[in-house]
């Protein structure tokens, strides 16, 4: 609603919590070729489901102890805290994973140099 700009070669998909991203879905978005996966919560203590955004963050703890097991760059998946409100530290961190992702190379998984 601001009107402030990110990279468009982002997509945002809207959940209700943190929570309520099974590793798998990043699992999948990484198989269909994307470059790495952002997952944006609500800040600590801040949690509409209590403590949604704590089992989120542990999940994707594991997911990235996983990928190390796979060979997949764990940097290819990021958690961060950011209210509805903070439109600008938003598109900082979204910026930030962008240029992360850029050093990393494309995702081995799009190039097909691996088969899952």
């Amino acid at each position: 609603m601001s009107r402030i700009e990110y990279p468009a070669n982002i997509r945002v998909i809207r959940v209700m919590c943190s929570s309520r991203i099974d590793p798998v879905h990043v699992l999948y978005a990484l198989k269909s070729g994307a470059d790495g996966v952002l997952v944006s919560g609500c800040h600590p203590g801040d949690c509409h489901y209590i403590n949604g955004n704590h089992r989120a963050k542990r999940r994707i703890i594991l997911l990235k102890e996983m990928l190390k097991q796979l060979g997949l760059e764990p940097e290819r998946v990021k958690i961060d805290w950011v209210s509805a409100s903070e439109g600008e530290r938003f598109t900082r961190i979204v910026k930030e994973f962008v240029e992360e992702l850029k050093k990393l190379g494309p995702n081995p998984l799009r190039e097909g140099i691996w088969e899952v």
